[in-house]
C-alpha cells in the first residue's frame, strides 16, 4: 500500500485541471484532506502555463503528451473529454497509474468498473486497463437514492424526470446563462452558443443527441449506467431537461419495488443511508433546491411520498451538486476507497 495512509509517496495527477471539475478536484482533493505528496496539473496547449494554487504551493499545467510523465503516479484524475481520455488512456496507465475518467469513454466497457461507492466500491478492486470509470452526473445522484431503496425492497423499474443544472455543460455554459440572463432583462438579443436554445427563462428537452428510438443519449446513459452500476435488471425510463439553474441538477423519481415500501421506511432509509441527507418536511415547506444545496456533498431527498398509480410505488425528489458529488467528488471517494483497502499498486 502506497500514499500516507501506509506511509509511502502519494504522487496524483489532475488531467482537464482548467475545467470546471478540473477545478473542483482541486477544491475537493484540499477540502477532504486527500494524501498528496506530489500533485502534477496537466491540460491541452490552450491552459498549458497556467498557474494554479494548491495547499499553498503554486503548480503549472504541463502539456498533456504521449511522454513519460505519469511514471510514478498512482491515481490520475482524468476529466478532458471522451477523445482525450481514449486518446491517452495507454500513456497514464501504462507505468501503472489507476486512471479515474470522469468521461463517458469506456463507462460501459466490459472491462472497465463503473463505480459509485455507495453503490458498488469493490467493484473498483477488478480494473483490468487500470481505468475506473466515473457515471454519469445525473446517474450518481439517482443510485445514492435508489441503493436506499433496494435495501428495502427490489427495485423493478424507474421513471425519473431530470432537471438539468447549466454546469452540466461547463464553465463556459455556465458563464453564458449569466450573460443570457443580463441580455434578457437589458431587452438585448441573446447570445446563444452552448445549448440548441436560450437557457435563461426557459428549458430545453433535449440533453446531448437524440437516438434512434426517441431518447437522447443522456437519457440512454441512465437506462444503461443503472443496470452495471447496482447490478440489477431493473428497466429506467428517462426525460433529461435542461433549465437555468447553475450548479446542480434535481430530479423526480417514481420507482417501483417488489414489494409495497412505505413513506417512513423509505424516509428512515434515507436517514442512515451512505451520502443521502432527508429534507422532507412539507407542512413547512421544506425540501430540496438547488439554489441552497451548491456545494454540498450529499444527494438531498424529499417530496417523499406514495405513488397513487402503483401501489408499489413509491416517488420522490433529488438535488445534488452536479460538478462536486456528480463529478470530482464520487471520482475522489473512489480513490478514498483504494487507499483505505491498500489497493493503489
Amino acid at each position: 500500500m502506497r500514499g500516507r495512509l501506509g506511509g509511502g509517496f502519494m504522487k496524483v495527477a489532475i488531467v482537464g485541471a482548467s475545467g470546471a471539475v478540473g477545478q473542483e478536484f482541486l477544491r475537493v482533493l484540499d477540502e477532504r484532506n486527500f494524501p498528496i505528496d506530489e500533485l502534477l496539473l496537466f491540460g491541452s496547449e490552450r491552459s498549458a502555463g497556467r498557474k494554479y494554487t494548491f495547499r499553498g504551493k503554486e503548480i503549472e499545467v504541463k502539456l498533456l503528451q504521449h511522454n513519460d510523465d505519469f511514471k510514478g503516479v498512482d491515481i490520475a484524475f482524468t476529466s478532458a473529454g471522451g477523445g482525450t481520455s481514449k486518446e491517452f488512456a495507454e500513456t497514464i496507465t501504462k507505468h501503472g497509474a489507476v486512471m479515474i475518467d470522469n468521461s463517458s469513454a469506456f463507462r460501459m466497457d466490459e472491462d472497465v468498473p463503473l463505480v459509485v461507492p455507495e453503490c458498488n466500491a469493490a467493484d473498483a478492486l477488478n480494473r483490468p486497463r487500470g481505468i475506473i470509470a466515473n457515471p454519469n452526473c445525473t446517474t450518481i445522484m439517482m443510485v445514492v437514492a435508489l441503493q436506499a431503496l433496494e435495501n428495502l425492497s427490489h427495485i423493478k423499474r424507474v421513471h425519473v424526470s431530470s432537471y438539468q443544472a447549466a454546469s452540466g455543460a461547463g464553465a463556459a455554459a455556465m458563464a453564458e446563462l449569466f450573460e443570457q440572463s443580463r441580455q434578457v432583462l437589458a431587452g438585448e438579443k441573446p447570445t446563444v452558443e452552448k445549448f440548441a436554445y436560450q437557457l435563461a427563462f426557459n428549458v430545453i428537452p433535449q440533453i446531448d443527441v437524440f437516438c434512434d428510438n426517441g431518447y437522447t443519449k443522456e437519457e440512454m446513459k441512465m437506462y444503461n449506467e443503472t443496470k452495471k452500476i447496482m447490478h440489477t435488471d431493473c428497466q429506467v425510463s428517462a426525460m433529461c431537461v435542461r433549465v437555468p439553474s447553475l450548479r446542480c441538477h434535481s430530479e423526480c423519481v417514481w420507482a417501483e419495488t417488489e414489494r409495497p415500501v412505505s413513506v417512513e421506511e423509505f424516509r428512515e432509509a434515507v436517514r442512515n443511508g451512505q451520502g443521502l441527507a432527508l429534507e422532507d418536511c412539507p407542512e413547512e415547506k421544506k425540501y430540496p433546491m438547488p439554489l441552497f444545496h451548491e456545494n454540498c456533498d450529499d444527494v438531498f431527498v424529499g417530496r417523499i411520498r406514495k405513488d397513487l398509480a402503483n401501489p408499489n410505488g413509491i416517488t420522490f425528489w433529488l438535488v445534488s451538486d452536479q460538478i462536486k458529488k456528480g463529478a470530482a467528488l464520487n471520482a475522489v471517494q473512489i480513490a478514498e476507497y483504494l487507499i483505505s483497502v491498500g489497493n493503489i499498486k
